[in-house]
């Protein structure tokens, strides 16, 4: 992996990044073939080190997975603007992570099971009385009539860096620069 190139941002506390990763909505699933890039937003959950995500079991997607099962995959979430009296320090509040590693379709019913249900737990915590049957997953369809493929990404690096938001010098709409002189 190379590395981050303003070290200065390095987050290498592991809790921090499994706390951002349970909690972030939107990772970016980076994916290549011999002749383009493809990179799709996408719902995951980080559970047991890994990424899951589900999605139709045919398609574009599907097509260059099979075809080049090495991806990467990013999630960031922007925490707000950094003002400052200097145009040049004026900055972003931030945390971001990246992996690259392998992808490959989970098969084992109790793994899929527990991958939707740590899907479900992060999505819409407390809404269902009752866990996910394993019947549901097997025999789940779209609405597209295709069955439901989850994916697990495992991590071969991992890297993450954030800038944190100092409260008194976050942007709001009306800060002018003469208040910061």
């Amino acid at each position: 992996m190379i590395p981050i190139r303003y070290s200065k941002r390095t987050i290498t506390d592991q809790e921090q990044i499994d706390q951002f990763l349970q909690v972030a909505k939107v990772g970016h699933l980076g994916l290549s073939n011999e002749i383009e890039p493809y990179i799709l937003p996408l719902n995951f959950a980080w559970w047991n080190g890994c990424i899951y995500f589900h999605g139709a079991d045919s398609g574009r997607k599907i097509e260059m997975i099979n075809g080049n099962n090495r991806v990467c995959f990013s999630v960031c979430e922007e925490y707000g603007t950094i003002a400052s009296p200097v145009p040049a320090h004026v900055d972003t509040a931030y945390m971001s992570v990246f992996i690259a590693g392998t992808i490959e379709r989970v098969s084992e019913p109790e793994e899929m099971r527990d991958a939707m249900q740590s899907m479900i737990d992060k999505y819409v915590p407390g809404y269902y009385s009752e866990p996910l049957p394993l019947q549901h997953v097997i025999k789940y369809r779209s609405s597209m009539g295709s069955t439901t493929a989850i994916f697990r990404i495992t991590p071969t690096a991992l890297t993450a860096k954030g800038n944190p938001l100092s409260e008194e010098n976050q942007f709001y709409p009306g800060r002018k620069v003469e208040m910061d002189v």
